[in-house]
């Protein structure tokens, strides 16, 4: 039984959030979807990557109690060594990182552990790895991010789906006004950078993405 209980994978992007800054942007987002669910159905990865060492440890002992507080759970990106150091609640690896079954041993079977992935071959590796659920993509073209490989649109999330037993998390161009299209494919939910922390009204963008997810159900 998987034990993924969210929908929306908020990934954060700071230079995004530069005009209010990371952690108020985060709260209002937790905070708005909070009040219309007490369990709100999010979890957040702080994916800081150009970050060292000690400023990410500072900037997520920001978001943690904000988590702790909406009962969302924390992901660190990359960095097992700051999940442990930081308490998360996981932590999530790039295709190429370290392999699931390593960070389990390190982490403990508590913790989650969430992989990118951008093929079939690489769900069926994480998977196998012993992840507890993948984001693919991009499915449409980033808002926020350039340079990445071409999208893949739905049918590739669909066979993507298709190739995993565990949950599957859209990325990619992903907004409100597009989840519809994914309602078939089999995914477990969406991810999103740009759709939320881009956003004028960062807490109005996450319940736009919760309430457009939850009408797959």
């Amino acid at each position: 039984m998987s034990r993924i209980a969210f929908k929306l994978y908020l990934i954060t992007d700071r230079k995004l959030a530069a005009g209010r800054g990371l952690a108020a942007a985060i709260e209002n987002a937790l905070q708005a979807a909070a009040e219309i669910d007490p369990y709100p159905p999010i979890a957040v990865q702080l994916r800081e990557k150009d970050l060292d060492a000690r400023p990410l440890l500072q900037l997520a002992a920001e978001l943690t109690p904000i988590c702790r507080r909406y009962r969302v759970p924390l992901l660190i990106n990359g960095r097992v060594d700051a999940a442990m150091a930081a308490a998360a609640d996981g932590v999530h690896l790039p295709a190429d990182g370290i392999a699931p079954d390593d960070a389990r041993k390190l982490l403990g079977r508590s913790k989650l552990i969430g992989v990118s992935t951008h093929s079939a071959a690489e769900i069926t590796r994480a998977e196998a790895l012993g992840a507890d659920f993948v984001v693919f993509g991009p499915v449409f073209a980033p808002i926020s991010k350039s340079g990445y490989a071409a999208p893949c649109g739905i049918q590739g999330l669909e066979s993507a789906c298709a190739a995993a037993s565990i949950p599957v998390f859209a990325l990619g161009g992903i907004s409100a006004a597009r989840v519809a299209e994914l309602a078939d494919t089999g995914a477990a939910g969406v991810a999103a950078i740009g759709a939320v922390l881009g956003a004028k009204d960062p807490a109005q963008a996450t319940l736009d993405l919760i309430k457009a997810v939850r009408e797959w159900d």
